[in-house]
């Protein structure tokens, strides 16, 4: 990669030419040089100082973005010549908050297993995190819920989803083959954080029975999938989440889903990529072992 690029990327990271002199191993001169020769390249000013804190300029975040997929182009060309070289693959694949409290971490241990030499590096984040990782190369595929997202990206759909009520064994609700709207508002809801994809798709529903959340008692928002079903399996309320991150709570019987009475939340799960950047080979391979392990459940 160009070592211009590396350290005006260095510097923002360490927010210190000092530091990002240390981190790379060269002077603190050669990175201002650097830096001076990207700006007289570009015709533009690369950073402000508001006291000791180095800002970036407007056009210093444009330079930032094209270097941060510069840089992951170029691992990603090392990383795939080191695979040929060496006869492995080594995948880098992004799943959501809500994936990796659900099957796809062992869906892609197992294809690990059967696949000798293979290696998987998993990336947990945001929907939008991980599909700005995909279009800058940072990863090879996702696990993301919901509609495909932008012309550039293919996908293969793992499964239909539906959000359902998750309930203990303790919770009289338990006994009901339905939840209504009003059993929902007498109990204590704990949910995912307001912009996560499962609470926007739950309170698109309510808006559809002219409803909100604020017309329930939610109780505690939280990220973590795996923290709410432990809140819920000790009956401390009751939550909305996929069915597919209870899948195995569903059939160990440690929890109880049920469907949410005048209400249709349901969205896809997919492997996005995009075209050419990952073997076809791989998108079935995985496809199939997820389509396997959701339909034995």
């Amino acid at each position: 990669m160009d070592t211009k690029l590396l350290s005006f990327l260095t510097v923002i990271e360490t927010k210190s030419y000092t530091l990002a002199a240390k981190k790379l191993n060269l002077t603190q001169p050669a990175i201002s040089q650097h830096i001076k020769q990207l700006e007289d390249e570009y015709q533009i000013k690369l950073f402000n100082r508001n006291g000791n804190e180095l800002m970036l300029t407007s056009a210093g975040e444009i330079l930032q973005k094209y270097a941060k997929r510069i840089e992951a182009l170029y691992n990603d060309l090392n990383r795939k010549i080191n695979d040929n070289r060496n006869g492995n693959t080594n995948l880098i694949i992004g799943i959501t908050h809500t994936s990796e409290s659900g099957i796809a971490p062992e869906i892609l241990a197992d294809y690990t297993i059967g696949k000798k030499g293979t290696h998987i590096k998993i990336i947990s984040d945001s929907i939008k995190n991980l599909y700005d990782k995909l279009g800058n190369f940072e990863i090879d595929m996702a696990i993301i819920e919901g509609k495909v997202g932008g012309n550039k990206f293919s996908s293969v759909l793992l499964d239909t989803d539906s959000l359902v009520a998750i309930i203990s064994n303790a919770n009289p609700l338990s006994k009901k083959k339905i939840i209504s709207i009003d059993d929902l508002k007498k109990e204590k809801l704990i949910l995912r954080d307001a912009d996560s994809g499962t609470t926007s798709l739950f309170r698109l529903g309510l808006n559809k029975l002219d409803l909100d959340l604020d017309d329930f008692n939610v109780i505690l928002q939280i990220n973590s999938v795996a923290t709410i079903k432990d809140l819920v399996r000790k009956d401390l309320g009751i939550s909305i989440l996929p069915r597919s991150v209870v899948l195995e709570e569903i059939k160990n019987k440690s929890l109880i889903s049920l469907p949410l009475e005048n209400m249709n939340l349901v969205r896809e799960t997919s492997l996005v990529y995009i075209n050419g950047n990952v073997e076809r080979e791989i998108l079935e391979d995985i496809a199939s072992i997820y389509r396997n392990k959701v339909s034995s459940i």
